[in-house]
């Protein structure tokens, strides 16, 4: 059995990395329950830009913000011949928001996957959730090491309890005399009290400083060691803060000769050490929130008597008489304790005795057993790599299609442009484009659901449109929440998707007032269709053109300006077009997926063989590059994709994946393929999930949509423009399903 291994690791100074090195070494070494011999290697993550002397099974590194090293990783253990891998699982050790890199390693991993989760927290952020329980979902067994822990993830995290295996946290099998250690560091006539671990605010050092004077009064001889650097990350943000104002704390008490800081990071053997010298350890965290914690396994491990607050593992693990329990930050409850225990040494005997029992039950090599079996469980099982199977539109799927969030951002004057999370942001204002989408998407939601509030809606948006519109046909873009106009001429994307809303409006007019109202603004914006010069302008003035004449099929003026829009399109297309660059661009950017579309709603109206020829040409260029692992990634608006240059994955948009649910849709439409139908639900799925960092935009909870992903995760803010981006998707790809089971 061949296993990789992703985590932390030595010589990096990181409790993860210490687990991670255990592991490997207790499941390499460990073949009592294995007829053959388990290999493995390391897939090591270093933080920032630091690098490490590794041993030699570490094979590869993943520097933690460095999103393509996530992706050579996972293409270097598919090809590994690994049978399996075990995740490591620490919100701090991965890149992006709340280590969300991760994700993309683990949806392209073909391979079974073990995971160790670290931490479980109870009230997690969004994103926090989010992440975990999407890897919980492609985990085929999570491994925790507490019951704590099992409870927040079928409760908080609804994982499936069948998924979750309890292992304690493993301890060397380190044996240590007591005696032997005290004259080693000279502390034969010290009474020891030790704190080890990396140091930082949460760790509660200074509830036991505060505790030492009723205790030295009484035992003069006491020590209390303190163990351990300063963690990484508060030394990178705080430097030594907390170091400093303990050594304050000291001083001012008088306890310099009763408490001693000891700066370093120490290897297993001297830690085991100490542990031995120690008469009483102490874990003095300030809350709960401790899932799991390493040190206190290994306390107990080697038997010492341990004293501490009642955080969620300590409660757990010193239960039965194998500890005492303090309150948080309750120094007089910690230094009675600490008297009590001292005046007994028989009780102190039978804490150790109780401790040492339980850490035989947990050395290293008993949890590499225990791993071993799951893995081998999950192998015997003889699981498949998940082979995408054709997908087909599934209502089921959708969320149940709501307008709460377009209410939410709606006024009186017309749609707010931005959000801050679900709120309005009032202080951006109105702006045409989303207004234009706003209309059209509530005339979709009328026609196809009658849904009331969608039409009450709709006057607003016209309202808006009608209020923007220059005497000269154009329209302005922007105005502010006080209601003052702030440009004089918008952009002509702004313009095109005026038109398309408005042609949408002239075919599906819910009433006559509306119909005439649109009809008047779409014929006073006319004049200026022969003007437009940028290929989205000219796309989405296409669109609107190609609805109008739905329903006004012998305007052949109107169809004379689609021709010659279409064909201004196809110059562009015909200029920058190459044996390897199907595109209008040298370029590709934005609302891609906008362009084909355009050019198949002309070829339905106009019937050009050239203009079908080049729609199905460049659709199907972007579909080489955009559904080549079978799931939608949009073009990242950080850098475009540039002609013979490199594409970014960051920042992607949902009108990307909007444009091209259209653009299948309308494929679908002209040429009735059911394998658009397929491609067209594969990029609404990006909105639920099926992307590249595997995370959901739709918001169960506000019904809005978040505004894309960003290099640190979930761009949470959920604005005009993605919610309705959502909603007309959703609204499609339920229109697409009625098409197909009308002629299925």
């Amino acid at each position: 059995m061949k296993l990789a291994y992703i985590g932390t690791y030595p010589p990096r100074e990181c409790g993860i990395g210490t687990f991670t090195m255990n592991l490997y070494r207790s499941m390499a070494k460990n073949n009592g329950i294995n007829k053959d011999s388990i290999d493995g290697f390391i897939i090591a993550m270093n933080d920032h830009d630091q690098t490490y002397d590794y041993p030699e099974e570490v094979k590869l590194t993943i520097r933690q913000e460095h999103q393509r090293d996530y992706l050579s990783a996972v293409k270097f253990i598919n090809l590994s011949g690994a049978d399996l891998c075990i995740l490591e699982h620490e919100f701090g050790i991965f890149g992006g928001q709340d280590g969300v890199y991760i994700l993309p390693l683990l949806h392209r991993l073909e391979i079974p996957l073990i995971v160790t989760i670290h931490t479980i927290i109870k009230s997690p952020s969004y994103n926090q959730k989010a992440i975990l329980v999407e890897i919980c979902r492609m985990a085929n067994k999570i491994i925790v090491m507490s019951h704590k822990a099992i409870e927040f993830l079928t409760t908080i995290y609804k994982v499936e309890r069948e998924k979750i295996v309890f292992v304690d946290h493993g301890v060397p099998n380190i044996q240590i005399n007591k005696i032997q250690s005290k004259e080693e560091f000279n502390l034969e006539n010290k009474k020891v009290l030790l704190t080890f671990g990396f140091i930082g605010r949460n760790k509660g050092i200074e509830t036991v400083i505060k505790a030492l004077p009723k205790v030295v009064e009484k035992y003069p001889d006491i020590l209390y060691m303190i163990l351990g650097k300063t963690h990484p990350n508060v030394l990178r943000y705080s430097g030594e803060e907390y170091r400093n104002y303990l050594q304050h704390l000291v001083k001012s008490l008088n306890l310099k000769n009763y408490v001693f800081f000891l700066n370093e990071y120490i290897n297993q053997k001297e830690l085991f050490k100490y542990l031995s010298a120690a008469d009483i350890y102490i874990t003095p965290y300030t809350n709960e929130a401790q899932i799991t914690s390493g040190t206190l396994s290994y306390a107990i491990g080697v038997g010492a008597a341990v004293v501490s607050t009642p955080y969620w593992h300590a409660a757990e693990l010193l239960a039965d008489g194998r500890g005492k329990l303090f309150d948080f930050n309750d120094s007089n409850g910690l230094s009675t304790i600490l008297i009590e225990l001292l005046d007994n040494p028989d009780e102190l005997k039978n804490l150790r005795e109780k401790a040492y029992e339980y850490g035989k039950k947990i050395t290293w090599p008993r949890t590499g057993e225990k791993y071993i079996e799951v893995a081998k469980k999950i192998l015997e099982g003889k699981p498949k790599v998940l082979i995408k199977k054709e997908i087909i539109i599934d209502p089921l799927i959708l969320p149940p299609f709501s307008l709460a969030h377009i209410k939410r951002l709606t006024d009186d004057t017309g749609i707010i442009q931005h959000a801050n999370f679900g709120i309005p942001n009032l202080k951006e204002g109105y702006c045409l484009d989303d207004n234009a989408r706003a209309l059209l998407m509530v005339l979709m939601a009328y026609r196809q659901k009658k849904n009331t509030l969608a039409l009450d809606l709709s006057p607003i948006y016209l309202s808006y449109i009608n209020y923007m519109q220059n005497k000269d046909g154009t329209f302005r873009n922007f105005l502010s929440f006080s209601r003052n106009f702030l440009d004089e001429v918008g952009s002509e994307d702004s313009f095109g998707r005026t038109i398309w809303a408005l042609g949408y409006l002239l075919d599906n007019a819910p009433n006559d007032a509306y119909y005439q109202t649109g009809k008047s603004v779409f014929f006073n914006a006319s004049p200026n269709f022969e003007k437009l010069q940028s290929v989205r302008g000219i796309a989405n003035t296409i669109v609107g053109i190609s609805y109008y004449l739905m329903s006004n099929p012998s305007d052949d003026s109107i169809l004379e300006r689609l021709r010659s829009l279409s064909y201004k399109l196809i110059k562009h297309y015909e200029e920058n077009c190459t044996a390897d660059w199907k595109w209008f661009e040298p370029f590709l950017a934005y609302d891609n997926g906008m362009l084909p579309f355009a050019l198949l709603h002309s070829a339905e109206r106009i019937k050009d063989s050239k203009i079908t020829e080049i729609a199905l040409e460049t659709m199907n260029f972007l579909t080489e590059i955009t559904l080549k692992d079978g799931y939608f990634s949009a073009i990242g608006n950080e850098k475009w994709y540039k002609k013979g240059g490199e594409r970014s994955m960051f920042a992607q948009q949902p009108v990307d994946a909007l444009a091209m649910v259209l653009m299948y849709h309308q494929a679908f439409h002209l040429t009735k393929d059911k394998e658009y139908l397929t491609k067209l639900f594969s990029c609404f799925m990006w909105f639920l999930g099926e992307n590249d960092l595997r995370m959901n935009l739709f918001d169960f909870e506000t019904k809005g949509c978040c505004d894309g992903f960003e290099s640190y995760g979930v761009n949470r803010n959920q604005g005009a423009e993605s919610s309705l981006a959502y909603l007309i998707s959703h609204l499609t790809v339920l229109l697409a399903f009625e098409e197909f089971e009308k002629i299925d």
